[in-house]
């Protein structure tokens, strides 16, 4: 046994016992853990028959409570842990409360029923940076507490304090790590061209999961400057999706601003859907001094608090995916413009060599034919027909080509830019979808002769709306491509003239049906937002056939 060599004496098994406590709370950095391990301390230590931590927010409701001695079923029927209201609230910043009876307290206002009687106390606060982080709450010790009890519970508070100071600084760097490997994870899969609404989801499920919140959202701007919730990952996606944030003054400030923040609680929120919340944290996601969204991250009622902590990282890789956002659009519109002087080389090629070789060889036919006085044999002739007939066909067939590769894809019309869509899907599908186009019950089915122009559709179908319909065809069958495994899929476009003008655009297949409690809706959210955006709606339902799934869409005629 060591001595204490200013005293001359041993240390006391109290001392021995003190030390190892502080030493077993500094080597803690587990913060629940060492909550724990700090309340027991100090109950063992002074001998009292309960003990508690409390950190509560700044209205005084507890966020966070540990508790020895009150068994689980007595716990369970008080509910909530208790305020630091009445004696709790007159528990000092320095020092301590230490009372002989707890009722005899000019600020007591009696105890829950249920409650455990309560006599003897000893109340001391837990300071960590100069600040109140929570309060130790001790009773029923046996003859009442004493002066080296005080002692006792000081010394380890402030050993709690300096532990939670390092576990905090610890969990800050290891959640410092995973916002990095987050953004990191962001950036492997925009530069993979991987979708933009699977990047969002990562974006969205990263951030509840290291921040601990109960719901991420990804509020966007829509084609109007409106703020809409377009993504949620994790509780009340189905209340809060298509949310408009509009005129919620966080969102817009973080929006327009860059001015992130957070909240106790969302009390007094705009939405029901928002108010039922407890602590929130609003990040703007800018880029080049440019607002692209907001990510907002919900809490429970009456959950710890978000910190400042939390934002500057939350707001950091809300930065960072925002910037890679850019960079990857950036890259996209760098290869499409190689794609466009690829396109326009092919182009020129084809029209300066091709079309001018079938000419040649066509003008060499006719020459051919007529170089003699004598009239050719009948198969001959026929051959010679056919080939000038074949000739002057692909010099056409090229020109239009052309013509596709010089305005990619403006100017074709409406009803070949869906029929090629549809043709695409046959190598994804591993089988031709069928394709039905009408107006007005006028119907063209699978190339068979239409009465109506094809240019009818670019009459009534503006180019916007245009190139929304076919984008729609195109993530339709994708998604059923990848989904649905399907023996057939058909494809129907449907226009109404005006005044009520409208189109629809449905597919159909036979597959697995629609999920009847889908985990995402990736791949879908795009064509709801499409259809939001032109004012019209969307829909994924079993047919009345009964199998597979039809995926409806619609939009009024611009």
């Amino acid at each position: 046994m060591s001595v204490d060599e200013s005293s001359g004496r041993a240390p006391s098994h109290s001392e021995v016992a003190l030390l190892d406590a502080i030493l077993g709370l500094a080597a803690d950095l587990d913060i629940q853990s060492l909550l724990t391990r700090f309340v027991v301390a100090s109950t063992e230590l002074t001998g009292a028959r309960y003990g508690a931590i409390n950190i509560v927010d700044e209205s005084g409701t507890s966020t966070t409570f540990v508790q020895s001695g009150v068994d689980e079923d007595t716990a369970a029927f008080l509910g909530h842990p208790p305020h630091a209201w009445g004696v709790l609230g007159s528990i000092p910043d320095e020092g301590v409360l230490r009372l002989h009876d707890l009722s005899a307290h000019p600020a007591f206002r009696g105890l829950p029923h249920g409650h455990p009687p309560m006599g003897s106390f000893l109340g001391a606060a837990v300071r960590v940076g100069g600040a109140r982080f929570g309060t130790l709450y001790l009773s029923e010790k046996t003859g009442g507490f004493h002066e080296q009890d005080e002692s006792v519970v000081l010394a380890l508070a402030a050993a709690a304090a300096v532990a939670v100071q390092n576990a905090q600084l610890y969990a800050l760097e290891r959640r410092r790590q995973q916002w990095l490997t987050a953004a990191q994870v962001i950036t492997t899969m925009l530069l993979e061209d991987t979708g933009d609404e699977d990047v969002l989801v990562r974006i969205a499920s990263s951030a509840r999961e290291i921040d601990q919140a109960d719901t991420a959202a990804l509020v966007l701007p829509g084609r109007r400057g409106e703020l809409v919730v377009e993504i949620v990952s994790g509780a009340g996606e189905d209340e809060l999706l298509g949310l408009d944030l509009t005129d919620d003054e966080r969102v817009r400030s973080a929006f327009d601003d860059g001015t992130g923040q957070f909240v106790s609680r969302m009390e007094g929120a705009a939405s029901p859907a928002l108010a039922r919340y407890g602590p929130a944290l609003f990040a703007p996601l800018r880029a080049a001094g440019q607002g692209v969204g907001v990510m907002l991250l919900l809490r429970r009622a009456g959950a710890e608090p978000f910190t400042d902590s939390d934002l500057a990282l939350s707001r950091t890789f809300a930065s960072q995916a925002a910037l890679a956002f850019v960079l990857a659009e950036a890259r996209r519109a760098q290869g499409r413009a190689v794609l466009d002087d690829e396109r326009t080389r092919i182009a020129r090629d084809l029209h300066d060599l091709a079309i001018q070789q079938l000419f040649a060889a066509g003008m060499q036919l006719e020459s051919a034919r007529t170089s003699t006085d004598e009239p050719l044999p009948p198969a001959l002739a026929r051959t010679l027909d056919s080939a000038l007939g074949l000739v002057d066909a692909g010099i056409q067939q090229i020109r239009v080509v052309v013509r596709t590769l010089d305005d990619g894809g403006v100017g074709t019309p409406l009803v070949e830019r869906v029929a090629a869509e549809v043709e695409l899907a046959r190598t994804s599908l591993g089988f031709a979808p069928s394709l039905l186009i009408s107006v007005d019950g006028d119907s063209l089915a699978d190339g068979a002769p239409w009465s109506p122009a094809p240019s009818l559709l670019d009459d009534l179908v503006a180019p916007g709306r245009a190139n929304n319909v076919v984008a729609v065809v195109r993530e339709a069958l994708s998604n059923t491509a990848r989904h649905a495994h399907s023996n057939s899929v058909a494809v129907r476009l449907m226009l109404t003239s005006p005044p009520q003008g409208s189109i629809v655009v449905e597919v159909e297949d036979d597959g697995v049906g629609v999920p009847a409690a889908p985990t995402r809706a990736s791949g879908t959210k795009n064509l709801a937002i499409r259809a939001r955006q032109s004012g019209g709606t969307f829909s994924l339902q079993r047919p009345p056939s009964g199998r597979g799934a039809l995926l409806r869409w619609t939009a009024p005629l611009d």
